[in-house]
């Protein structure tokens, strides 16, 4: 198969769940802009969706993918179809303890992560309470999801589990749309719409998993080596995947003691920067994790090698225009997509803040999902894990050294300088013993990138200078025409400059053997 073509296939399908995504954001925007009621809700789904990042995304699938992958090299239909049952059961039985004690000691949690909540009359404490036992379950559903979609990915099947979180995005704007009214406060209907949306998730994929023959009995085993061997590298996965997910954790506590409308700011802010998150880094993550695993299964690491170095170049080529763009198109971006009737012109400015800041961080970020899966492919967990403990030790002190004069705007800027230490710390580890060797010409294609850069950058400057009007005094339509315009312009120069300089698609095909 062609990685160039799988990757723009999964990106095709995260699109489609994010652009739902910003209309789901959009909707909420408008209906419960960025007070109280929001920022309850941000700090209950936000821990939740770090377990999901944690045990779905993060440290469950790159402990489990090289292990199945091996299995499915140098092991039997039937033995593989075994260990991924018992590898549903122990995850099952963690789970289910997991989610019971999340609901029982939802009130310590919500102090834990957001004790500013606790000060005045207590009602955001008390709705974030209350928001948190309905929303926890998701944990348990989205990670059997992830489950599921790991085997898909490993089989090749990769479209279907990058289609599958647009069901989410369809149950929020089902709920917010029609379910509102209904609910006392309206803000449980979020809760509700992320716990239909988990069910909804996991359904959708079953019928794959059935054709593939895994859709089998789970079985409890405290005894397989191989099960045990995951639970075992889900430990330390957990801490090298979930680094920045636990940033924002902490960076919410900080942010619950300053204005009301900071969690939402950075929220929004961050849902912004989840569209090049994860149409480009996912999906690459998700590709190439499969892959690596094969190639040090079969102990080749030139092609392993190779791989990593593609999806690095393939990295640096699409995200970096991607951060310059939310950085300079940060206000006609949040103007357009929250700044309507409760989501007043202020919060847009501060949300534009937090996505400036946040996008000096997007490279880094993304790249981390690249380069800590090429540890995780020859079972090396226990490298990325301390590499992450440093960077979230000196994302905190970012933290403290920049609360108190920038506000949200530090906090949002420390978690990208975070994963500057743990991106640059992982490459370096990578070169040092000799896992990763970059191939020549590097420094021709930086060169080359950093001209494309500067001409869409220096465009960009210039159209929004000569936009014929401003964001705050035109509907809704015109905004997105507006913006349209501007997107379609950063487009046209970035890739053109790039055809001008030499570049072509067909030098980032990749054929990989399933």
């Amino acid at each position: 198969m062609n990685l160039l073509t799988v990757l723009a296939k999964v990106s095709s399908m995260t699109m489609i769940s994010r652009i739902l995504g910003f209309v789901r954001d959009a909707i909420v925007a408008r209906i419960f802009g960025a007070g109280m009621a929001m920022d309850a809700f941000v700090v209950a789904f936000r821990l939740p969706n770090l377990l999901r990042r944690i045990f779905a995304e993060g440290a469950f699938s790159q402990a489990f993918v090289p292990i199945l992958a091996d299995y499915k090299q140098n092991q039997s239909h039937e033995n593989t179809q075994i260990f991924t049952q018992h590898v549903a059961g122990m995850l099952i039985f963690a789970l289910l303890i997991v989610t019971a004690l999340g609901i029982i000691a939802a009130p310590f949690i919500i102090w834990a992560t957001a004790a500013g909540f606790t000060q005045g009359d207590g009602t955001r404490f008390e709705l974030a309470v209350h928001l948190l036992r309905v929303v926890f379950p998701y944990i348990l559903l989205i990670s059997l999801s992830s489950f599921v979609g790991s085997i898909l990915n490993t089989y090749g099947k990769f479209s279907i589990p990058a289609f599958t979180p647009t069901f989410l995005n369809i149950s929020f704007i089902v709920f917010a749309v029609f379910f509102v009214p209904y609910f006392n406060p309206p803000i449980i209907a979020l809760g509700w719409a992320v716990f239909v949306g988990g069910i909804l998730q996991l359904a959708f994929q079953l019928p794959w998993l059935f054709k593939l023959g895994f859709l089998k009995m789970p079985k409890l085993s405290f005894k397989d080596p191989a099960v045990n061997k995951v639970m075992k590298q889900m430990v330390p996965s957990m801490i090298g995947s979930s680094v920045a997910q636990i940033s924002l954790v902490i960076n919410t506590m900080f942010a619950s003691f300053l204005a009301a409308g900071s969690v939402s700011w950075m929220y929004y802010a961050d849902r912004l920067m989840e569209l090049p998150s994860g149409v480009i880094g996912a999906a690459l993550g998700t590709i190439l994790l499969p892959s690596l695993s094969k190639h040090a299964a079969a102990n080749n690491m030139t092609e392993y090698s190779a791989l990593l170095d593609w999806g690095i170049k393939l990295c640096l080529l699409l995200i970096l225009p991607a951060a310059v763009g939310l950085a300079v198109l940060a206000y006609p971006l949040v103007a357009t997509l929250f700044m309507y009737h409760r989501f007043t012109i202020h919060d847009a400015h501060m949300t534009q803040y937090a996505l400036m800041a946040y996008s000096i961080g997007l490279l880094p970020m993304i790249m981390v999902r690249i380069l800590a899966p090429a540890f995780y492919a020859k079972k090396d967990v226990k490298t990325p894990m301390r590499i992450a403990i440093i960077s979230l030790a000196g994302t905190q002190l970012f933290n403290l050294l920049l609360v108190w004069q920038l506000k949200h705007v530090g906090l949002a800027l420390a978690i990208g300088l975070g994963a500057m230490i743990n991106m640059s710390s992982l490459l370096y580890l990578l070169h040092k013993k000799n896992i990763y060797q970059s191939k020549v010409n590097w420094h021709i294609f930086l060169i080359k990138l950093m001209i494309a850069l500067a001409v869409m950058t220096g465009g960009l400057v210039m159209a929004q200078r000569f936009t014929p009007w401003q964001w705050e005094t035109i509907s809704g339509v015109w905004r997105c025409l507006q913006l349209a315009g501007l997107i379609g312009l950063a487009m046209i120069l970035y890739f053109a400059a790039l055809a001008v300089l030499g570049f072509r698609p067909r030098d980032f095909k990749r054929s990989e053997i399933n």
